[in-house]
């Protein structure tokens, strides 16, 4: 077997799909990383399993959705539930291990060889210079919200800076001198906090992409109130602590874009430095988010309400040795799919558990069965039953005054689901009330089809779908006498 390569997965946190010139924005504000992408597959129909930080990082770990791995909390990542994890596979085909950001995961700094974290969106680990200190002290009294000005610290201060220089000293730490390579492939997750809130970079970032220059959003908060339930909550609720807040949207989707381009530079730092120790012809990139976010859609910010398509499409791509340059816009993936695809990258077996495909014969441009990549997943909700639109149930911060937390006890309750086949997505929660967007003519989803005679059919079609799904993600575990059969790749259709 050829020696296993190198692994960085790079990860952003709440960056939503389409916000860079290789996706199609009108905005250039990743232009090194969408380079790198187009070296290898971009796939641009990819989906996180929960548009929520924890069980969206639990599933990439464990290649498992949230009903099964049972973290659908930020709050719950010590009950993760699983056989064998990414690094437990990694491990055993003889990586060295290695963290630089956020972590947010089940695991901590005794699982990796080294363990630059925890970065969080306000705070970093280690000694601090007095600016350092100074910049996460401005950081929370922002309480997560739009910087109105541009940063008033260097750009040194800010955490993707920071990150990479860990990454980077992880890296020399691993040459055994100059010219030498690790003795041992490596795994090294880049992990950036950004460009989830609060909203705020330095220049030249803050001025990079002026106002006047944004494209408009899909619509306002209007729409949120149409939706109703917790959109309408949620918009009310933010809108009652900081009045007039959506009056700074085209702020707040500057900052962001900037946000984007201060990552990508950060990216190509690293990705050079890699490259002059003579490591990049032998390293596999993987970029991925967590989960999107609003950027003033629907006159929100951040995330919390619904699985629209703004929040569960994320960036995904991989480039390195072996995978085929193509832009794959047809072939629906999902966070799931990380674990079994690096295990077949790497010649390792698929854990006992994962629910998630290889994606290594699309890498390679092999022919795949249709089917197989025809639909894609997703769900979100704490569980038992949805509070109402007039409930107030005790939360963990304030009703009065300007704080507030999105993900919550109200916008989280219940369970709902969600299934995307071709241009059509079905939305269904557990009170049993259904949703149907064309995104193809409705990208923005505020029309609903759900109880139009001419749209029965599909709603038919997608419900029958949808419970296929929530059957095939039924858990294999525990493991007992008996050996569940698997199919090559961990693909369903390939045995039907």
């Amino acid at each position: 077997m050829a020696p296993r390569p190198n692994i960085v997965l790079v990860m952003t946190d709440q960056q939503r799909a389409g916000f860079t010139a290789g996706s199609g924005f009108p905005l250039d504000t990743m232009p090194f990383t969408d380079a790198l992408a187009a070296r290898g597959t971009r796939f641009t129909q990819a989906y996180t399993p929960n548009p929520t930080c924890a069980p969206a990082r639990t599933s990439l770990l464990t290649g498992r959705f949230p009903k099964v791995h049972g973290v659908r909390q930020n709050s719950a990542t010590e009950h993760a539930c699983y056989d064998r994890d990414l690094l437990d596979v990694l491990r055993s085909a003889g990586y060295s291990l290695h963290l630089a950001g956020k972590t947010h995961i089940h695991r901590g700094e005794k699982d990796f060889d080294t363990f630059a974290a925890p970065y969080w969106h306000t705070s970093g680990p280690g000694e601090h210079t007095s600016a350092e200190r100074e910049f996460e002290a401005w950081l929370q009294e922002l309480d997560h919200g739009v910087a109105a000005a541009q940063t008033p610290f260097p750009l040194e201060c800010q955490f993707p800076h920071r990150i990479v220089s860990d990454a980077i000293a992880t890296v020399d730490s691993l040459r055994r001198g100059a010219g030498q390579k690790p003795q041992q492939p490596f795994f090294l997750w880049l992990s950036f906090p950004e460009p989830h809130n609060p909203y705020q970079v330095p220049e030249p970032y803050f001025s990079r992409f002026p106002e006047d220059v944004l494209p408009d959003r899909a619509a306002g908060p209007e729409a949120a109130r149409r939706k109703g339930g917790n959109w309408a909550w949620l918009q009310r609720l933010i809108e009652s602590k900081r009045p007039g807040y959506d009056d700074q949207w085209r702020r707040y989707r500057a900052n962001y874009c900037g946000m984007l381009r201060l990552i990508d530079d950060q990216v190509r730092r690293f990705a050079e430095h890699l490259a002059a120790a003579g490591l990049a012809e032998d390293t596999i990139f993987v970029g991925v988010a967590d989960h999107g976010d609003y950027v003033g859609d629907y006159g929100l910010q951040r995330k919390g309400a619904g699985l629209p398509e703004c929040l569960v499409k994320i960036p995904f791509w991989i480039s390195g040795p072996g995978v085929r340059p193509q832009a794959d816009d047809t072939s629906l993936v999902s966070l799931v799919d990380v674990l079994p695809t690096l295990c077949e990258l790497t010649g390792m077996p698929v854990p006992d558990g994962v629910q998630g495909r290889s994606l290594a014969p699309l890498l390679a441009g092999e022919p795949v069965p249709r089917e197989e990549f025809a639909e894609m997943y997703a769900e979100v909700g704490f569980g038992g039953l949805p509070y109402g639109p007039d409930d107030q149930p005790r939360l963990h911060f304030p009703y009065q005054g300007p704080t507030f937390d999105e993900l919550n006890s109200v916008t989280m309750s219940g369970h709902t689901k969600m299934l995307r086949r071709g241009h059509f997505k079905l939305i269904c929660d557990g009170s049993g009330r259904m949703e149907l967007y064309n995104l193809d003519t409705d990208p923005a989803e505020l029309t609903d089809l759900a109880a139009d005679p001419a749209h029965a059919g599909t709603r038919a079609q997608l419900a029958e779908a949808l419970l296929r799904w929530c059957i095939r993600t039924d858990d294999d575990l525990p493991r007992a006498v008996y050996t569940p059969r698997r199919a090559a790749h961990n693909w369903r259709t390939s045995t039907s």
